[in-house]
């Protein structure tokens, strides 16, 4: 597969170029950065010094498509709906790593506050949600937060037992981006957290749409995001009230149910931690029962680069073309 990266100069591109790398089956062709035309990627994604030999290109969507079978645009919200129906057009495969198509779209226009130009539906690409991702040419990449909290609830959802969930996630640095800002400047994170958005954060919004999926009748759905010193990763802790009592066979059958054959889904005994998932393509997933109580709190970790980014869009490529969604990526986290 001959791949573009349009929009390859942030935290996202270098993921999945240095993922990428690893692919078998995959070849970057192209990639784009119009501040960083004419530089070696190299130079700025150190990591990948003697991996690649490309420089970043400033090209339009038709030439990128000319040398692609499979575009991934990494890009600004705003910015992906402005390159995606030329490159569609062209008759590229096309993953989207923004928000742009994530929502239905007045759901969008409301949450980010602009005016959708290219209005069209795109399969949600979490695989374990959506598996119809693998007849799709034109798939939208989820959030972070999203995929790490959506799949902690889902098979919960899917069974029709949730009365209300909250969400608390926290998140490595690396969620804001590589530009820096008040949230990653290093005195004001570092030994601190910062909780941010309290009940109006912009990925609410997809997390509300892949759980009413499963259950239309789920109403009262609430997330609070916070910022933590550390670079890479999501932990989520999803309080769980449910409609009955159960316990922990039955809380553990349902789940396995639901990710049975689910590789890249690991349902483990005790507290999922970041350090197991980190630089992996994995979820962990573990709950805990509280006695006399309707609360299920159940935890899930992820890479927000790799399973809530850029491993989670290789994920996706790999089912569009028929291969093994774990081709390229069947590799163990980093070791603290």
């Amino acid at each position: 597969m001959d791949i573009g990266i349009i929009g390859g100069s942030g935290y996202t591109g270098g993921e999945l170029l240095r993922l990428l790398s690893q692919h078998p089956e995959a070849k970057v062709m192209a990639v784009t950065s119009r501040s960083m035309k004419g530089q070696k990627v190299s130079n700025t994604h150190t990591h990948l010094r003697k991996i690649y030999d490309l420089i970043f290109e400033d090209l339009t969507p038709d030439e990128v498509a000319s040398r692609s079978d499979i575009v991934f645009t990494a890009v600004p919200h705003g910015t992906a709906m402005q390159v995606v129906p030329a490159l569609l057009d062209n008759g590229v495969k096309v993953i989207d790593l923004s928000a742009d198509y994530r929502l239905k779209t007045d759901v969008f226009e409301k949450t980010y506050k602009m005016k959708h130009i290219d209005p069209r539906d795109a399969v949600y690409g979490i695989p374990e949600l959506h598996p119809e991702v693998a007849e799709q040419k034109f798939i939208a990449n989820p959030g972070c937060y999203p995929t790490g909290a959506s799949l902690a609830a889902a098979p919960l959802a899917d069974a029709g037992l949730i009365e209300r969930v909250v969400f608390d996630s926290k998140s490595g640095i690396s969620g804001a981006g590589a530009e820096p800002t008040l949230v990653s400047h290093y005195p004001n994170m570092a030994e601190n957290i910062q909780a941010y958005k309290l009940t109006s954060h912009r990925h609410r919004a997809e997390i509300v749409q892949e759980l009413t999926r499963l259950d239309s009748g789920l109403k009262s759905i609430s997330f609070t995001p916070h910022v933590i010193p550390s670079v890479r990763g999501i932990l989520t802790t999803a309080h769980i009230f449910v409609k009955k009592e159960l316990n922990e066979e039955d809380v553990s059958e349902i789940y396995r149910d639901f990710y049975q054959d689910k590789p890249f889904i690991r349902l483990i005994q005790g507290i999922p931690m970041l350090g197991s998932v980190r630089g992996s393509n994995f979820c962990d997933i573990g709950f805990e029962i509280e006695k006399n109580s309707d609360r299920i709190v159940v935890i899930s970790a992820i890479d927000n680069l790799v399973k809530g980014a850029s491993g989670q869009a290789i994920q996706n490529m790999n089912l569009m073309f028929g291969l093994s969604e774990t081709t390229g990526l069947w590799t163990p986290a980093l070791a603290p």
